[in-house]
């Protein structure tokens, strides 16, 4: 079975924009619990290696919890960026992460996934919502602008936008190898 060392566990290469971003902090590669046991000791896969997929993909899937606790998923666009994922959505979710914040995200790839585990929080201000606009706009060749309680394109259509800020993320390559888990310190167990 073939893995990869930890190579680098830097802060993720994510696009900066804006000086007043509070940069997630350098995550924790652990082994992580699967199929109800510790996966056997191994080498880990870098932070990198998720940051560049949580960075390029184009699609992202999230999970959140009605009132009532039954679940909701979505597709929604989004950018990595230095303090988490940003996405708009006009979903129910945008009704659920007042109540309860913890949300789930995951990419479309099931053979090397990676799984965001965190909570998100609604951002409001033209000045804040530029940073998600200027990454947004030529990832997706779209053209929404900034307004003081979210955004709205061209067509009328607006929505709010929510950061989520990552307590654990996890991650494999293909056939399971190198499975790894990352704790950022400041934001969870």
């Amino acid at each position: 079975m073939s893995s990869r060392p930890v190579l680098d566990e830097g802060r993720a290469k994510a696009p900066a924009y804006g000086e007043d971003m509070e940069a997630l902090p350098v995550p924790v590669a652990e082994t992580p619990v699967m199929f109800g046991m510790p996966m056997p000791p191994g080498e880990l896969l870098p932070w990198t290696w998720a940051a560049e997929r949580l960075t390029t993909a184009r699609t992202y899937w999230i999970a959140t919890t009605r009132p009532d606790g039954r679940p909701h998923t979505r597709p929604v666009w989004g950018v990595w960026l230095e303090d988490g994922l940003w996405f708009s959505t006009g979903s129910v979710a945008r009704h659920n992460l007042p109540g309860n914040p913890e949300i789930t995200v995951h990419l479309d790839d099931g053979d090397r996934p990676v799984i965001v585990e965190g909570t998100g929080e609604a951002v409001v201000g033209v000045r804040e919502l530029t940073r998600f606009v200027t990454a947004y706009n030529p990832k997706y060749e779209w053209d929404v602008a900034a307004t003081e309680e979210g955004v709205e394109d061209g067509s009328g259509a607006a929505g709010p936008v929510f950061r989520v800020r990552s307590r654990l993320v996890f991650g494999w390559d293909s056939d399971l190898r190198a499975a790894t888990r990352w704790r950022f310190p400041e934001c969870g167990k």
